[in-house]
């Protein structure tokens, strides 16, 4: 299926690795230029390279810790014009509300929900003004299905689910559409340490954290790839009528019990 998005700039974040570089690969693939954001500049060159080695795409990279607004405004001045944001840098610890001090839980905010908000009110103006435009969140299904042992996520997750509601239920109107993606278990760095997280405090024993994710549905995580070619689908014209809404990606995880 033709995509009809060859040309337009994608902004991603937290594109280094895990669903952010599968985003800026399957964006790639489709004929975009990227600009790939994260900490780390040294695993940032590292995947600009891996995508200009398979796509003939122009990549850009900008290192800094998006948790900080500065930062942020850094990386609009430097960045000014993208068609298409993908907030998807996040790193929020798992946890009761006992083992999460507010400290640790202001700053994992800073980074995903305040991130997600302050990188929306930055580039939004512009898209609006052009009258065209997409944001894709990517969420997390701990918003819809929220555990006492994720309880720092599962509270920022359903605040940008329901920021994403708002938000796109009347953008449109101005020619810009917002869409959320929640996955849930998808095969990366982060979910290990999710589950070992999760695995500590059931067991006492980060060592099982693979027990955390038995009897997952068809026998597996999802792959970050899926979740790329969804956020794909959703900032194409392809996807061209959904707005507000956040898909969930479970595989009907949420509905076993």
């Amino acid at each position: 299926m033709e995509m009809e998005i060859a040309g337009r700039r994608v902004l991603v974040t937290g594109g280094s690795k895990g669903i952010g570089l599968a985003c800026g690969m399957a964006f790639a693939r489709e004929g975009c230029d990227l600009v790939l954001a994260s900490r780390n500049a040294a695993a940032l060159e590292q995947a600009a390279e891996a995508i200009r080695a398979r796509h003939n795409v122009a990549v850009a990279v900008h290192a800094a810790d998006l948790s900080d607004p500065g930062a942020r405004e850094g990386l609009k001045a430097a960045h000014p014009e993208i068609d298409i944001l993908v907030n998807n840098a996040g790193a929020i610890p798992g946890g009761t509300v006992h083992d999460i001090d507010l400290a640790r839980w202001q700053q994992a905010w800073a980074l995903k929900v305040f991130g997600y908000i302050h990188l929306t009110q930055l580039y939004l103006p512009a898209m609006e003004a052009r009258g065209a435009g997409v944001i894709v969140n990517i969420i997390g299904m701990a918003g819809r299905t929220p555990r006492a042992d994720y309880i720092c996520g599962a509270a920022g997750n359903a605040a940008l689910i329901a920021f994403t509601a708002a938000l796109g239920g009347r953008s449109p109107d101005k020619g810009v559409r917002v869409v959320g993606i929640a996955p849930g278990a998808t095969m990366t760095d982060r979910i290990i340490e999710l589950s070992k997280s999760r695995a500590r405090t059931r067991f006492g024993d980060e060592g099982r954290w693979q027990e955390m994710l038995a009897n997952l549905p068809l026998g597996r995580a999802a792959k970050p790839e899926e979740i790329a070619d969804l956020a794909v689908f959703c900032a194409s014209p392809r996807g061209g009528y959904l707005s507000g809404t956040t898909l969930e990606v479970d595989a009907g995880a949420q509905f076993r019990g």
